[in-house]
């Protein structure tokens, strides 16, 4: 069993059993958007954490013990992404990247906006024109040093 298998398992889990995203997050402890990113084989689940999943899914004790174990992030199948949704957030980067880049620069300095201290929320906000995805991102910024 590798960590992709227990994704699979958890998918199929979560769809048989009906559940939300939130509520699987309430269980464990933790926010809807890293609970999922660890469900989907991103992030390292604590013991305790992991046991809890295991419960919610049903899943096998080797399963549990994978949960806990640092991942290999990023685990795209493709280097540009071929589904439609996922690939939004690469066309965002695509043409906003330079944005991000100079203005992250102009406010802060030389560094980077931390993906490791980093936070994440995404809401439903409602628009008559048509409801919106908003996510919030905050990462911590990293500066270059120099040695």
């Amino acid at each position: 069993m590798n960590r992709m298998d227990v994704v699979e398992l958890i998918v199929a889990a979560r769809l048989r059993k009906g559940m939300q995203w939130a509520e699987i997050a309430a269980a464990v402890g933790a926010s809807k958007e890293w609970v999922t990113a660890g469900c989907l084989g991103e992030m390292t689940f604590t013991a305790e954490q992991a046991r809890v999943v295991g419960e919610l899914f049903d899943l096998p004790a080797e399963a549990v013990t994978l949960l806990g174990v640092p991942p290999y992030r990023g685990s795209l199948p493709t280097a540009v992404p071929t589904d439609p949704l996922v690939y939004r957030f690469y066309e965002l980067v695509s043409v906003y990247g330079t944005t991000f880049k100079e203005l992250i620069h102009e406010e802060f300095g030389d560094g980077i906006m931390s993906a490791i201290d980093f936070r994440m929320n995404l809401v439903r906000e409602p628009d008559p024109a048509g409801d919106r995805v908003n996510i919030t991102m905050s990462g911590k910024f990293l500066p270059y040093r120099q040695y």
